[in-house]
């Protein structure tokens, strides 16, 4: 038997594997677009063939397919969108995953991908009505019917909005479950009192607790900002097809295919109120990458207070003991090292550079189309699938079972001789000047030379140096 058959398209004759569902335009992008050796996110095929899934549906219910002879026997056009319907609910099942091969980094606007996505759906279709892969002549055809109504045009963008939205729950899970952890380590904390730091330089005294919920507010505020950021990807321009003018598409197409998409997906969806609009600009999907980045901003800023929170530990700041998760290095014994705020900091420079492609990729849109969709696509779903996963593995393997190094903590904090601000209202600004610099001088404490020269006497020099009521803020009288 042939390891290979021949498949047709308006080009010519292609050699495509015997064993494949996929056909000539796909082949073609495989030989062309040799780049990167990867393949789209599994957020794209769901989102592409639940998109096929409704374009079947809402086609058949207008009578809009056809019955087809093929070889003198009838194929009801009926029986044509079930099959359709059916196979692309089985690539929605996650099948045939490994029929999806083209680079994301191929032919403007993503024509590649969705004869893909149009190929692998037909010639499934067309094995259900009885016709297999060496068969010359089918009843389904990819372009005819899988893509009846559509447009790589107005597909691509709604599968960007569809893909976002169908991980959002879990992305939106994972921050929630970070922030709690952070809250909880908040409480836990909340009696270690510290030296504050501004400029990496001595500052008044804080609560570690304090610090923590800091942390855990800016994870909230992020995870209320890519919420928001979402609900203008629920607006889909699917029906505009090649231009946003609906050429080819049933008058009723565009209402009835968010109505569908919306049932068969469980996910609030609009339809959009300018289809040019929703096809020329990429705007809505900018705008949730930039909120994916602001929140890679402070998870890094996050990461990297972990790190020097705990370094050390003989030799820093060792204030929080981060767990021990693998050892250090591979010459150094007893070295353990930040690693999960290492890999965090990681993660989140990916997903910054991919917010980068993305903003970069949003405004090279010219005219009726931006043809960058196919990496704004790539770079979205990855963005997702990088702060989930990274995210998860920062929370369960690192916040949940960091510690307080209370004694260390107290013990900076007795050297600091920034204490003396709590005296301004007392003694002022420039006799607590004079107390700083001599105490740092001398290497003694604030309340020792406070007293030494005269400006307190013991009992209000304890009063007013009382540390845990320092983090409550007022004035010190």
């Amino acid at each position: 038997m042939s390891d290979y058959r021949v498949e047709k398209d308006s080009l010519g004759e292609v050699r495509v594997p015997a064993g494949a569902y996929w056909g000539a335009q796909t082949q073609r992008a495989i030989h062309n677009f040799p780049i990167t050796g990867l393949r789209p996110y599994p957020a794209f095929v769901w989102s592409m063939a639940i998109i096929k899934r409704a374009a079947a549906e809402v086609n058949s219910d207008l009578g809009l397919f056809q019955d087809k002879e093929v070889e003198g026997k009838v194929v009801s056009g009926d029986a044509m969108a079930q099959a359709i319907m059916m196979a692309a609910d089985e690539v929605i099942d996650g099948r045939y995953a490994d029929q999806f091969v083209v680079d994301p980094i191929q032919a403007g606007a993503g024509t590649s991908h969705n004869m893909n996505i149009n190929e692998v759906i037909a010639n499934l279709a067309n094995e259900h009505l009885g016709y297999g892969l060496d068969v010359a002549q089918k009843p389904v055809h990819p372009n005819d019917h899988v893509n009846m109504a559509q447009s790589t045009n107005d597909t691509i963008p709604t599968a960007i909005r569809l893909g976002c939205l169908w991980r959002l729950d879990e992305l939106l899970a994972s921050l929630k479950t970070l922030a709690d952890a952070l809250n909880g380590k908040a409480s836990e904390f909340d009696d270690v009192v510290k030296s504050g730091r501004t400029h990496l330089q001595d500052a008044v005294p804080v609560r570690l607790g304090q610090e923590f919920s800091a942390y855990a507010r800016a994870v909230e505020r992020d995870r209320e900002k890519i919420a928001q950021a979402a609900d203008g990807l629920r607006r889909l321009g699917i029906g505009g097809t090649a231009t946003g003018t609906g050429l080819n598409a049933h008058t009723e197409y565009h209402r009835r295919m968010v109505a569908t998409l919306g049932r068969l997906t469980g996910l609030e969806l609009h339809e959009s109120d300018n289809l040019f609009e929703s096809m020329q600009s990429m705007g809505d999907a900018v705008h949730f990458s930039g909120a994916l980045r602001t929140l890679a901003q402070d998870l890094t800023r996050i990461a990297n207070d972990f790190r020097l929170l705990s370094s050390g530990p003989s030799t820093g700041l060792d204030e929080i003991r981060l767990p021990a998760v693998q050892p250090g290095s591979s010459i150094m014994p007893g070295k353990v090292n930040p690693v999960l705020a290492e890999m965090l900091n990681m993660a989140m420079f990916q997903v910054m550079g991919n917010d980068l492609t993305v903003m970069m990729s949003g405004q090279a849109g010219q005219m009726e189309l931006n043809v960058m969709m196919p990496i704004i696509a790539y770079n979205l779903f990855q963005s997702m699938d990088v702060i989930i996963n990274s995210v998860n593995a920062f929370t369960e393997k690192c916040v949940v079972g960091l510690k307080a190094n209370a004694e260390k903590a107290s013990g900076w904090l007795a050297k600091n001789a920034i204490l003396v601000t709590a005296l301004n209202p007392v003694i002022g600004y420039q006799k607590g000047a004079e107390v700083a610099k001599e105490a740092m001088a001398t290497n003694r404490t604030v309340r020792e030379v406070v007293i030494e020269k005269g400006y307190l006497d013991e009992a209000e020099a304890d009063r007013l140096l009382n540390v845990r009521s320092l983090t409550d803020g007022g004035i010190q009288k």
